[in-house]
């Protein structure tokens, strides 16, 4: 299976359970994988038989203007299923994290994955 990948996409969002965490902004960081279905792109050199790697981060992002999330796992739970579901990816590999959320610790989440590599 062919993928296509988002590395180290940051967004600025209210996350978290804590008092705190839903008035101060934090950053989060995603890495995505996502599987392709078959290998059109790989042959026809068009976008249309492919995934659009911008129109699924602009979703992200829509989707962090819109929503606050409690918990990474429903964050990550939620893209995974915009994904699958939206854009079809037959796979997809999520792993989301704060950023220096907790003294000492660069970077501390969770990662998911969703759908069948076959």
């Amino acid at each position: 299976m062919d993928t296509i990948f988002i590395s180290e996409f940051k967004i600025e969002t209210l996350i978290g359970i804590y008092e705190w965490e839903k008035k101060v902004p934090q950053t989060i960081q995603l890495d995505i994988e996502v599987g392709l279905p078959g290998l059109h792109a790989a042959k026809s050199g068009k976008i249309g038989d492919t995934i659009d790697y911008s129109k699924i981060v602009a979703r992200i992002e829509k989707l962090f203007e819109e929503q606050h999330f409690l918990l990474l796992e429903k964050a990550g739970e939620c893209i995974a299923d915009i994904i699958t579901g939206e854009f079809r990816a037959p796979w997809v590999k999520v792993s989301i994290a704060k950023l220096g959320a907790l003294r000492n610790v660069k970077k501390l989440g969770v990662t998911l994955e969703r759908g069948s590599r076959a």
